[in-house]
């Protein structure tokens, strides 16, 4: 019986470590990813890694992470998650990322500056061009005849059907 007992509390114990070491922390979410080779655009099908200047990524509450051509597409998908994931829930939606256009750096979405417009196009054309601050959008805006410079918050799905 006691045999018995202890190896019951070592499989427990094994099974419990297991768990922990597949569990995604909330810390881990805000920690955004590469791309594979394999990755696509759930909204336009294109793979993601040949345009790693123009990277967008939503990673989910569930640990999941979707990555596309360009925040163009990352703004549809997150706008019409009922069509591209139903299965998703926008208020599970744990992080967004970005690539910040003159360094090439991953920056957080909801932080950036986004100008619309510009003569600088993405890999499907006019697109969304992020940037970690308002002097270095204003800045690209300037040099790239952008129309306007918009926060996370302020893009719509009305906006990208009638600005881009």
């Amino acid at each position: 019986m006691v045999q018995t007992v202890l190896w019951l509390a070592a499989l427990l114990t094994l099974f419990a470590a297991f768990a922990l070491s597949v569990v995604t922390t909330d810390h881990d979410l805000e920690v955004p990813l590469n791309p594979s080779e394999d990755d696509r655009c759930p909204v336009c099908g294109m793979f993601v890694s040949p345009y790693p200047e123009w990277v967008g990524q939503v990673r989910h509450g569930d640990g999941t992470t979707v990555f596309f051509d360009g925040s163009k597409d990352l703004f549809k998908y997150l706008l019409s998650l009922d069509r591209f994931a139903p299965e998703k829930i926008r208020r599970n939606v744990a992080a967004v990322f970005v690539t910040n256009y003159y360094d090439g750096e991953v920056i957080a979405a909801r932080t950036a500056f986004f100008v619309v417009g510009s003569d600088v196009m993405g890999p499907m054309g006019p697109d969304l061009v992020p940037h970690r601050s308002l002097e270095a959008a204003q800045d690209f805006a300037q040099d790239h005849d952008g129309r306007r410079i918009l926060r996370f918050d302020e893009i719509t799905s009305a906006m990208l059907r009638t600005t881009l």
